[in-house]
Protein backbone atom coordinates (compact mmCIF):
# COMPACT_ATOMS: atom_id res chain seq x y z
CA UNK A 1 0.00 0.00 0.00
CA UNK A 2 2.83 2.40 0.82
CA UNK A 3 4.40 1.70 -2.58
CA UNK A 4 1.03 2.36 -4.23
CA UNK A 5 0.84 5.76 -2.52
CA UNK A 6 4.37 6.54 -3.71
CA UNK A 7 3.66 5.59 -7.34
CA UNK A 8 0.40 7.57 -7.49
CA UNK A 9 1.94 10.62 -5.80
CA UNK A 10 4.93 10.69 -8.15
CA UNK A 11 2.74 10.06 -11.22
CA UNK A 12 0.49 13.03 -10.51
CA UNK A 13 3.43 15.19 -9.42
CA UNK A 14 5.34 14.66 -12.66
CA UNK A 15 2.14 14.93 -14.71
CA UNK A 16 1.48 18.35 -13.21
CA UNK A 17 5.09 19.29 -13.87
CA UNK A 18 5.59 18.06 -17.45
CA UNK A 19 2.07 18.23 -18.92
CA UNK A 20 1.88 21.88 -17.94
CA UNK A 21 -1.12 24.19 -17.74
CA UNK A 22 -1.55 24.88 -21.44
CA UNK A 23 -0.68 28.21 -23.03
CA UNK A 24 -2.64 30.64 -25.15
CA UNK A 25 -1.30 30.32 -28.74
CA UNK A 26 1.06 33.13 -29.69
CA UNK A 27 -0.74 35.74 -31.73
CA UNK A 28 -4.18 34.48 -30.71
CA UNK A 29 -7.21 36.65 -31.49
CA UNK A 30 -10.91 35.90 -30.99
CA UNK A 31 -12.92 34.64 -33.95
CA UNK A 32 -14.99 37.82 -34.04
CA UNK A 33 -12.79 40.89 -34.36
CA UNK A 34 -15.30 43.04 -32.47
CA UNK A 35 -14.73 40.88 -29.38
CA UNK A 36 -11.21 42.28 -29.06
CA UNK A 37 -12.66 45.30 -27.25
CA UNK A 38 -13.54 43.01 -24.32
CA UNK A 39 -10.05 41.53 -23.96
CA UNK A 40 -6.67 42.68 -22.69
CA UNK A 41 -3.69 42.62 -25.03
CA UNK A 42 -0.41 41.01 -23.98
CA UNK A 43 2.60 42.82 -25.44
CA UNK A 44 4.95 39.97 -24.54
CA UNK A 45 2.98 37.20 -26.28
CA UNK A 46 1.74 39.58 -29.00
CA UNK A 47 -1.79 38.23 -28.58
CA UNK A 48 -5.02 38.88 -26.75
CA UNK A 49 -5.57 37.25 -23.39
CA UNK A 50 -8.27 34.62 -23.75
CA UNK A 51 -11.00 34.54 -21.07
CA UNK A 52 -9.66 33.14 -17.75
CA UNK A 53 -6.04 33.37 -18.97
CA UNK A 54 -3.29 35.44 -17.34
CA UNK A 55 0.31 36.19 -18.18
CA UNK A 56 2.86 34.48 -15.93
CA UNK A 57 6.11 36.37 -15.47
CA UNK A 58 7.96 33.18 -14.52
CA UNK A 59 6.80 31.13 -17.53
CA UNK A 60 6.79 34.25 -19.75
CA UNK A 61 3.59 33.06 -21.46
CA UNK A 62 -0.16 33.60 -21.15
CA UNK A 63 -1.49 30.59 -19.24
CA UNK A 64 -4.97 29.19 -19.88
CA UNK A 65 -7.18 29.24 -16.76
CA UNK A 66 -4.19 30.16 -14.62
CA UNK A 67 -4.57 29.40 -10.91
CA UNK A 68 -1.05 30.20 -9.69
CA UNK A 69 2.61 29.55 -10.41
CA UNK A 70 3.86 26.74 -8.19
CA UNK A 71 7.61 26.71 -7.45
CA UNK A 72 7.42 23.07 -6.30
CA UNK A 73 6.54 21.84 -9.79
CA UNK A 74 8.43 24.71 -11.47
CA UNK A 75 5.37 25.36 -13.58
CA UNK A 76 1.96 26.98 -13.50
CA UNK A 77 -1.18 25.26 -12.31
CA UNK A 78 -3.84 25.82 -14.93
CA UNK A 79 -6.24 24.34 -17.44
CA UNK A 80 -4.50 21.07 -18.37
CA UNK A 81 -2.77 20.11 -15.11
CA UNK A 82 -5.23 21.40 -12.49
CA UNK A 83 -6.61 17.89 -11.89
CA UNK A 84 -3.15 16.27 -11.59
CA UNK A 85 -1.96 18.98 -9.23
CA UNK A 86 -5.04 18.63 -7.01
CA UNK A 87 -4.73 14.83 -6.92
CA UNK A 88 -1.12 15.24 -5.87
CA UNK A 89 -2.27 17.52 -3.03
CA UNK A 90 -4.76 14.81 -1.98
CA UNK A 91 -2.53 11.74 -2.27
CA UNK A 92 0.52 13.25 -0.54
CA UNK A 93 -1.29 13.78 2.81
CA UNK A 94 -2.94 10.34 2.56
CA UNK A 95 0.43 8.68 2.01
CA UNK A 96 1.94 10.67 4.87
CA UNK A 97 -0.92 9.66 7.18
CA UNK A 98 -0.22 6.00 6.34
CA UNK A 99 3.50 6.52 6.96
CA UNK A 100 2.75 8.30 10.26
CA UNK A 101 0.69 5.32 11.39
CA UNK A 102 3.62 3.00 10.63
CA UNK A 103 6.09 5.21 12.52
CA UNK A 104 3.82 5.56 15.54
CA UNK A 105 3.10 1.84 15.79
CA UNK A 106 6.78 1.00 15.31
CA UNK A 107 7.91 3.33 18.09
CA UNK A 108 5.07 2.21 20.35
CA UNK A 109 5.75 -1.52 20.01
CA UNK A 110 9.50 -1.08 20.38
CA UNK A 111 9.36 1.30 23.34
CA UNK A 112 6.73 -0.81 25.06
CA UNK A 113 9.27 -3.59 25.53
CA UNK A 114 11.98 -1.22 26.72
CA UNK A 115 10.23 0.88 29.33
CA UNK A 116 10.27 -0.10 33.01
CA UNK A 117 8.20 1.81 35.59
CA UNK A 118 9.56 2.26 39.09
CA UNK A 119 8.12 3.93 42.14
CA UNK A 120 9.87 7.22 41.47
CA UNK A 121 11.21 7.06 37.91
CA UNK A 122 10.68 5.72 34.43
CA UNK A 123 13.64 4.04 32.74
CA UNK A 124 14.08 3.35 29.03
CA UNK A 125 16.63 0.75 27.95
CA UNK A 126 17.31 1.13 24.21
CA UNK A 127 19.91 -1.62 24.11
CA UNK A 128 17.53 -4.57 23.74
CA UNK A 129 13.96 -5.66 24.26
CA UNK A 130 13.19 -7.06 27.72
CA UNK A 131 10.67 -9.72 26.80
CA UNK A 132 10.53 -10.22 23.05
CA UNK A 133 13.41 -11.72 21.04
CA UNK A 134 15.78 -9.45 19.15
CA UNK A 135 13.97 -7.85 16.18
CA UNK A 136 15.01 -8.48 12.60
CA UNK A 137 15.83 -4.77 12.21
CA UNK A 138 17.68 -3.46 15.31
CA UNK A 139 15.85 -0.56 16.93
CA UNK A 140 18.42 1.49 18.79
CA UNK A 141 18.72 5.13 19.73
CA UNK A 142 19.61 6.22 16.19
CA UNK A 143 16.63 4.34 14.74
CA UNK A 144 14.34 5.95 17.30
CA UNK A 145 15.65 9.44 16.47
CA UNK A 146 15.28 8.79 12.72
CA UNK A 147 11.71 7.50 13.17
CA UNK A 148 10.77 10.49 15.30
CA UNK A 149 12.23 12.89 12.73
CA UNK A 150 10.42 11.13 9.88
CA UNK A 151 7.17 11.25 11.86
CA UNK A 152 7.55 15.02 12.25
CA UNK A 153 8.09 15.43 8.51
CA UNK A 154 5.07 13.24 7.71
CA UNK A 155 2.78 15.13 10.08
CA UNK A 156 4.06 18.51 8.87
CA UNK A 157 3.49 17.52 5.24
CA UNK A 158 0.01 16.25 6.07
CA UNK A 159 -1.00 19.57 7.63
CA UNK A 160 0.68 21.89 5.11
CA UNK A 161 -0.26 20.07 1.90
CA UNK A 162 -3.67 19.14 3.30
CA UNK A 163 -4.49 22.82 3.80
CA UNK A 164 -3.48 23.53 0.19
CA UNK A 165 -5.77 20.72 -0.96
CA UNK A 166 -8.71 22.21 0.95
CA UNK A 167 -8.05 25.62 -0.63
CA UNK A 168 -7.91 24.10 -4.12
CA UNK A 169 -11.13 22.13 -3.61
CA UNK A 170 -12.96 25.27 -2.48
CA UNK A 171 -12.13 27.07 -5.72
CA UNK A 172 -12.77 23.98 -7.88
CA UNK A 173 -16.25 23.41 -6.42
CA UNK A 174 -17.15 26.99 -7.36
CA UNK A 175 -15.43 26.61 -10.76
CA UNK A 176 -12.99 29.39 -9.97
CA UNK A 177 -9.25 29.80 -9.72
CA UNK A 178 -7.33 31.54 -6.98
CA UNK A 179 -6.84 34.56 -9.26
CA UNK A 180 -10.54 34.68 -10.16
CA UNK A 181 -11.50 34.59 -6.49
CA UNK A 182 -9.32 37.66 -6.00
CA UNK A 183 -10.90 39.35 -9.04
CA UNK A 184 -14.35 38.72 -7.58
CA UNK A 185 -13.32 40.29 -4.27
CA UNK A 186 -11.96 43.35 -6.06
CA UNK A 187 -15.19 43.62 -8.05
CA UNK A 188 -17.17 43.84 -4.81
CA UNK A 189 -14.79 46.50 -3.48
CA UNK A 190 -15.04 48.52 -6.69
CA UNK A 191 -18.83 48.46 -6.68
CA UNK A 192 -18.96 49.40 -3.02
CA UNK A 193 -16.42 52.21 -3.45
CA UNK A 194 -18.22 53.89 -6.37
CA UNK A 195 -21.75 52.97 -5.23
CA UNK A 196 -22.71 52.03 -8.78
CA UNK A 197 -25.51 49.71 -7.71
CA UNK A 198 -24.45 47.01 -10.17
CA UNK A 199 -24.11 43.35 -9.20
CA UNK A 200 -21.21 41.21 -10.33
CA UNK A 201 -22.12 37.55 -10.95
CA UNK A 202 -19.27 35.13 -11.54
CA UNK A 203 -20.09 33.78 -15.01
CA UNK A 204 -18.44 30.35 -14.87
CA UNK A 205 -20.19 28.93 -11.80
CA UNK A 206 -22.50 26.24 -13.21
CA UNK A 207 -24.72 26.39 -10.12
CA UNK A 208 -23.92 22.82 -9.05
CA UNK A 209 -20.83 21.63 -7.19
CA UNK A 210 -20.89 18.38 -9.17
CA UNK A 211 -20.98 20.24 -12.50
CA UNK A 212 -18.18 22.50 -11.34
CA UNK A 213 -16.21 19.43 -10.22
CA UNK A 214 -16.67 17.85 -13.64
CA UNK A 215 -15.13 20.90 -15.29
CA UNK A 216 -11.77 19.82 -13.85
CA UNK A 217 -11.99 16.09 -13.15
CA UNK A 218 -13.08 13.76 -15.96
CA UNK A 219 -12.85 9.99 -16.45
CA UNK A 220 -10.58 10.46 -19.45
CA UNK A 221 -8.24 12.74 -17.52
CA UNK A 222 -8.63 15.43 -20.18
CA UNK A 223 -10.46 18.54 -18.92
CA UNK A 224 -13.53 19.75 -20.76
CA UNK A 225 -13.28 22.43 -23.42
CA UNK A 226 -10.28 23.79 -25.25
CA UNK A 227 -9.09 26.26 -22.63
CA UNK A 228 -10.14 29.27 -24.72
CA UNK A 229 -13.95 29.15 -24.76
CA UNK A 230 -15.90 28.38 -21.59
CA UNK A 231 -19.55 27.68 -20.81
CA UNK A 232 -21.23 30.42 -18.81
CA UNK A 233 -24.29 30.44 -16.60
CA UNK A 234 -27.59 31.85 -17.82
CA UNK A 235 -27.78 35.62 -17.94
CA UNK A 236 -24.00 36.11 -18.19
CA UNK A 237 -21.94 37.32 -21.10
CA UNK A 238 -19.08 35.27 -22.54
CA UNK A 239 -16.75 38.13 -21.61
CA UNK A 240 -18.32 39.16 -18.29
CA UNK A 241 -15.13 38.43 -16.37
CA UNK A 242 -12.81 40.12 -18.86
CA UNK A 243 -15.03 43.21 -18.91
CA UNK A 244 -14.77 43.37 -15.13
CA UNK A 245 -11.00 43.05 -15.40
CA UNK A 246 -10.89 46.01 -17.79
CA UNK A 247 -12.98 48.05 -15.35
CA UNK A 248 -10.62 47.17 -12.50
CA UNK A 249 -7.60 48.04 -14.61
CA UNK A 250 -9.07 51.45 -15.47
CA UNK A 251 -10.01 51.98 -11.83
CA UNK A 252 -6.46 51.17 -10.75
CA UNK A 253 -5.14 53.85 -13.10
CA UNK A 254 -7.56 56.41 -11.70
CA UNK A 255 -6.81 55.63 -8.07
CA UNK A 256 -3.06 55.31 -8.51
CA UNK A 257 -0.72 58.06 -7.31
CA UNK A 258 2.31 59.37 -9.17
CA UNK A 259 5.61 59.62 -7.28
CA UNK A 260 9.06 60.90 -8.12
CA UNK A 261 12.24 59.11 -7.03
CA UNK A 262 14.44 61.20 -4.74
CA UNK A 263 16.91 58.48 -3.74
CA UNK A 264 18.52 55.68 -5.75
CA UNK A 265 17.50 52.08 -5.03
CA UNK A 266 19.36 49.07 -6.42
CA UNK A 267 16.39 46.68 -6.39
CA UNK A 268 17.70 44.30 -3.72
CA UNK A 269 15.18 42.36 -1.65
CA UNK A 270 16.32 43.58 1.78
CA UNK A 271 18.11 46.94 1.44
CA UNK A 272 20.46 47.66 4.33
CA UNK A 273 20.89 51.37 3.61
CA UNK A 274 17.18 52.26 3.58
CA UNK A 275 16.58 51.93 7.29
CA UNK A 276 16.10 49.15 9.82
CA UNK A 277 12.30 49.12 9.50
CA UNK A 278 12.49 48.91 5.72
CA UNK A 279 14.99 46.06 5.98
CA UNK A 280 12.88 43.94 8.34
CA UNK A 281 9.48 44.67 6.75
CA UNK A 282 10.33 43.65 3.18
CA UNK A 283 7.23 42.19 1.48
CA UNK A 284 7.02 38.38 1.71
CA UNK A 285 6.06 37.82 -1.90
CA UNK A 286 7.52 36.53 -5.15
CA UNK A 287 6.70 39.81 -6.87
CA UNK A 288 9.87 41.56 -8.10
CA UNK A 289 11.60 44.68 -6.84
CA UNK A 290 12.48 47.42 -9.31
CA UNK A 291 15.66 49.43 -9.39
CA UNK A 292 15.14 53.18 -9.13
CA UNK A 293 17.25 56.14 -10.17
CA UNK A 294 16.84 59.66 -8.91
CA UNK A 295 14.31 61.53 -11.05
CA UNK A 296 12.35 58.46 -12.23
CA UNK A 297 8.56 58.62 -12.16
CA UNK A 298 6.54 55.88 -10.43
CA UNK A 299 2.83 55.17 -10.65
CA UNK A 300 2.06 53.56 -7.27
CA UNK A 301 -1.01 51.33 -7.08
CA UNK A 302 -0.74 49.88 -3.57
CA UNK A 303 1.58 49.90 -0.62
CA UNK A 304 2.52 48.94 2.89
CA UNK A 305 3.83 51.10 5.71
CA UNK A 306 7.43 51.09 4.50
CA UNK A 307 7.08 49.68 0.97
CA UNK A 308 5.10 50.54 -2.15
CA UNK A 309 4.19 48.68 -5.32
CA UNK A 310 3.99 50.46 -8.62
CA UNK A 311 5.07 50.85 -12.20
CA UNK A 312 8.08 52.78 -13.43
CA UNK A 313 7.14 55.12 -16.28
CA UNK A 314 9.70 55.52 -19.04
CA UNK A 315 8.92 58.92 -20.52
CA UNK A 316 10.88 58.25 -23.69
CA UNK A 317 8.81 55.20 -24.63
CA UNK A 318 5.93 55.58 -27.03
CA UNK A 319 2.28 54.79 -26.38
CA UNK A 320 2.20 56.15 -22.86
CA UNK A 321 5.43 54.56 -21.68
CA UNK A 322 6.53 51.02 -20.99
CA UNK A 323 6.15 50.25 -17.30
CA UNK A 324 8.23 47.99 -15.11
CA UNK A 325 6.28 46.78 -12.07
CA UNK A 326 7.64 45.92 -8.64
CA UNK A 327 8.15 46.86 -4.98
CA UNK A 328 10.35 49.70 -3.77
CA UNK A 329 11.00 51.45 -0.41
CA UNK A 330 8.58 54.22 0.43
CA UNK A 331 11.34 56.53 1.71
CA UNK A 332 12.93 56.63 -1.75
CA UNK A 333 10.07 58.57 -3.34
CA UNK A 334 7.95 61.64 -2.81
CA UNK A 335 4.53 62.54 -4.17
CA UNK A 336 4.79 64.15 -7.60
CA UNK A 337 2.50 67.17 -8.07
CA UNK A 338 1.63 67.72 -11.72
CA UNK A 339 -1.03 69.19 -13.97
CA UNK A 340 -3.18 66.36 -15.32
CA UNK A 341 -3.81 68.26 -18.57
CA UNK A 342 -0.24 69.25 -19.43
CA UNK A 343 1.47 66.46 -17.44
CA UNK A 344 3.97 69.08 -16.19
CA UNK A 345 5.08 69.77 -12.61
CA UNK A 346 3.06 72.47 -10.90
CA UNK A 347 4.66 75.68 -9.65
CA UNK A 348 6.11 75.53 -6.20
CA UNK A 349 6.68 71.83 -6.21
CA UNK A 350 9.05 70.73 -3.48
CA UNK A 351 12.46 69.70 -4.66
CA UNK A 352 13.22 67.47 -1.72
CA UNK A 353 11.30 65.25 0.59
Amino acid sequence: MLLNWTVMILYNYFSAMFVGPGYVPLGWTPEKSQDCMYLQYCKVCQSYKAPRSHHCRKCNRCVMKMDHHCPWINNCCGYQNHASFTLFLLLAPLGCIHASFIFIMTMYTQLYNRISFGWSSVKIDMSAAKRDPRPIIPFGLSAFAASLFALGLALGTTIAVGMLFIIQMKVILTNKTSIESWIEEKAKDRIQYYQTGETFIFPYDMGSKWKNFRQVFTWSGIPEGDGLDWPVRDGCHQYSLTIEQLKQKADKRVRSVRYRVIEDYSGVCCPVTKGVKTFFTTPCTEEPRIALSKGDLILATRGLKHWMYGEKILISAADGGIRERGWFPRNCVEKYQYDSETDQPVDGEKKSK
